[in-house]
This record gives structure tokens, sequence and C-alpha cells, in this order.
């Protein structure tokens, strides 16, 4: 049996600012995802904090300029946060997001096809930072903690998508 779930999807001020978000959008539909919530919105530092704490035990004081450089970067302008469903969706977002890092992406991912930096640049530009276009959940786990804190369950709708006849 399969087994739908629910991720996040966060895109983030450089998708905003691009003015990509409809051809990012399109590609998960067009993948046969289901967009159950959608909503922009500027959130403050601390809800960022929460959202990056995943990391924070990763953290030590000298990684604390950059979450702090991220949280900046988050907040520059609105960001357009939606939850997707579908057949073990997190992994297939997941690959159609690829790597954090954009260099490292394959060809016709979402990084690959719209942001251009590397790790090397941003670690020898102090003012830059690692553009990656959007954000998405890495496990289960985590995308049911995050669309928790993002969304809540007035915010998501439940129904039948007109492509799943053709689907399943």
């Amino acid at each position: 049996m399969w087994k739908i779930q629910r991720t996040l999807v966060v895109l983030k001020p450089d998708a905003v600012g691009r003015s990509v978000i409809w051809e990012i959008i399109g590609r998960f539909e067009r993948a046969g995802l289901h967009i159950v919530a959608m909503k922009m919105v500027k959130p403050d530092a601390d809800f960022f904090k929460w959202h990056y704490e995943w990391i924070g035990q990763l953290w030590t004081r000298k990684w604390e300029d950059i979450l702090n450089r991220v949280i900046a970067d988050m907040m520059a302008t609105p960001v357009l946060a939606m939850v997707v469903e579908w057949v073990e969706v997190v992994e297939y977002v997941r690959k159609l997001v690829w790597p954090t890092e954009p260099k490292s992406a394959m060809p016709g991912t979402i990084r690959w096809d719209f942001a251009h930096i590397s790790y090397a640049y941003v670690d020898n530009n102090p003012w830059a930072s690692v553009y990656n276009l959007i954000h998405a959940s890495a496990d289960a786990n985590e995308a049911e903690q995050e669309i928790k804190h993002w969304f809540t369950e007035w915010e998501m709708f439940d129904y039948d998508p007109l492509h799943s006849n053709y689907t399943r």
C-alpha cells in the first residue's frame, strides 16, 4: 500500500525576489504533487531560529555568524510556504530540489536550473550567502514538526486532486 505523506516547502527570498516562484510551483504540480496549503509570510527572527533549531546541535560558536546570516537572509523578503502531499513525497521533493549546495545539484533539478553558487564562493566572500531558492524538509519527522510550526490545521485542506484517478 502506498504511503501518503506531507512535507513542507519554503520558497526563500531569492526565489521570491527573482520572481521564479510560479516556475518552481509548476514543477511540483507537473510532478503530480498535491498542494494542500500555501501562504506568503514574513516571519521574524525567533520564528526562523526555531525553524533552524534542528541544526543547533551541530552549531558551535564559530557557526553562530553563519546562522545569523541565514536568518537575516530569510527575513529579507516574504517567503512562500506550502505543504505538498503525495506518495512518499518527502523523498520525492528532495530529489526535485537536490542538495543544499546548488553547485552539487544534478541537471534538471530546481537548484541546478535556478541557483548557481558554491560553498567555496561563500567561504571566500563573507558578504555572500548560499542562495539556494528553496527549503524542503529532510525527512518525514522533520516535515511533521516543520508543518506544525508553519501552518495551523485550519490552513491545510484535505481534498481529492482531480488527477488522482489517472495516477493510482
